[in-house]
């Protein structure tokens, strides 16, 4: 998402930024209501639609804190205000971000879901390197369809939305606490609506021990006491499929 839209950015002018959109598959539930999410099981979060990606990334975009993490991220790379943040909804993975200009005008980068093409453009950058691979065919793809996020179903992304704009060292128990759910869910410890609730007791306990501009050895220090924290929450009603 990151790359695409720093070569959406080539040639857009200093001050000719309006907007970053970065596009979202959904995940594994992302045609599940959310009324049926206590039902899910590790097996279930584990089924990326669109990706083929590690366990630990697999569940993050089950839950888009993937994109909450990545929205804290195009902050500090493009230097855009949270307001000024968005995620779509995009099943189909094609369009992998999209910018803004200030005369409206909508620039985004596609191609098929493989992490090749990011990868080879920050080597060759500013250059093209031609390669043997598939060209998108977007008569193949056939249709292009987006819907804003679920906000019941996703509540990682709006905790991420928080722990951005309070900045500081709450990013850092952000993503630590997000971790330590993750591998909790993983080891069964906890259920998979569990994650969410660790991650908003874990910035819940810290918001009173924030430090605005913290040192190397601050953000370390709150991952690690993020993660030992989190270790403390005990989930309310755990079924174990």
């Amino acid at each position: 998402e990151h790359s695409a839209i720093f070569q959406c950015l080539q040639g857009v002018p200093a001050g000719g930024l309006s907007k970053l959109i970065l596009t979202a598959s959904g995940g594994a539930f992302r045609d599940w209501d959310a009324k049926d999410l206590h039902k899910v099981t590790l097996k279930d979060a584990l089924k990326h639609p669109n990706w083929d990606m590690g366990a630990k990334i697999t569940i993050d975009s089950a839950t888009l804190m993937n994109k909450g993490l990545e929205v804290i991220e195009a902050h500090y790379l493009f230097g855009a205000d949270y307001d000024d943040i968005g995620i779509v909804i995009h099943p189909q993975s094609i369009i992998h971000s999209m910018i803004e200009t200030q005369d409206t005008s909508v620039l985004a980068q596609l191609g098929w879901p493989d992490m090749r093409l990011p990868l080879l453009y920050s080597i060759t950058w500013p250059y093209r390197q031609k390669m043997p691979w598939k060209p998108l065919d977007l008569v193949e793809v056939g249709s292009l369809t987006f819907k804003e996020p679920d906000r019941v179903k996703y509540p990682c992304m709006e905790l991420a939305y928080s722990a951005g704009r309070t900045g500081g060292t709450m990013t850092a128990a952000l993503n630590a606490a997000n971790e330590q759910a993750v591998a909790m869910f993983r080891e069964g410890k906890i259920g998979y609506l569990d994650i969410p609730k660790l991650i908003d007791y874990t910035m819940e306990k810290h918001k009173n021990e924030v430090v605005a501009k913290p040192s190397l050895e601050d953000i370390l220090n709150v991952d690690k006491w993020a993660r030992e924290y989190g270790a403390t929450y005990k989930s309310p009603e755990l079924i174990i499929p």
